[in-house]
């Protein structure tokens, strides 16, 4: 608290006209957070109208596994520009138990168990649907974002990604596909993987 206090030119104290707690003060983060991610559904759901009624592309077919792609695409997005939120996501899960969250995240388990109660998924099914769905989104843009550059203004990527501090003698794979590694799955990975996990499910 002290040195966002510093950042903004405040003593510590004065946060706490805003925030009871630094507590409460992540899980505004994530709040947040989960409310671009409704921004960026809402958005994405315009465009989907537009283009049916322009008729320059056709709109996506019905279903659940769309709207569940859909979701996956906002919140990707919504990561990728505030990286530093993304752990948050995890660990205020951890520490905040679930009737204390605020609205906009219980909303983001909301908006998934209804659209599957839509498809008649029974209580059960939803549940483990949900589960893998969300297990997947987060330990995706979780593995997306983790740290991989040792020095991120070296041009030379070997030494941008540190490869002389991996020994080769004993991480022989790793040291070989570290560079690979670097680079993002992007979103087409990221629907790939969604698509596998969900292939053996119904309507």
């Amino acid at each position: 608290m002290r040195k966002l206090g510093a950042e903004l030119g405040v003593e510590a104290m004065a946060l706490y006209r805003y925030a009871p707690s630094k507590d409460a003060l992540l899980d505004g983060l994530v709040e947040e957070f989960c409310l671009q991610v409704d921004l960026e559904l809402g958005r994405d759901l315009d465009d989907l109208d537009g283009a049916a009624e322009s008729k320059r592309r056709p709109t996506e077919p019905p279903g659940w596994q769309p709207g569940l792609h859909r979701i996956a695409r906002a919140t990707y997005g919504v990561a990728l520009r505030h990286p530093h939120v993304v752990p948050l996501l995890a660990t205020r899960l951890l520490a905040t138990p679930l009737a204390r969250r605020p609205l906009p995240v219980l909303r983001s388990d909301e908006r998934v168990l209804a659209l599957l109660h839509a498809y008649g998924f029974p209580e059960p099914e939803a549940i483990r649907i949900h589960r893998r769905f969300t297990a997947w989104l987060l330990g995706f843009i979780l593995v997306e974002l983790r740290a991989m550059d040792d020095d991120p203004e070296e041009p030379d990527p070997a030494f941008r990604v540190g490869l002389h501090r991996i020994p080769v003698g004993e991480l022989p794979r790793l040291r070989a596909t570290a560079l690979g590694l670097v680079d993002r799955g992007g979103p087409d990975e990221l629907a790939a993987g969604l698509d596998a996990l969900l292939g053996g499910e119904s309507d």
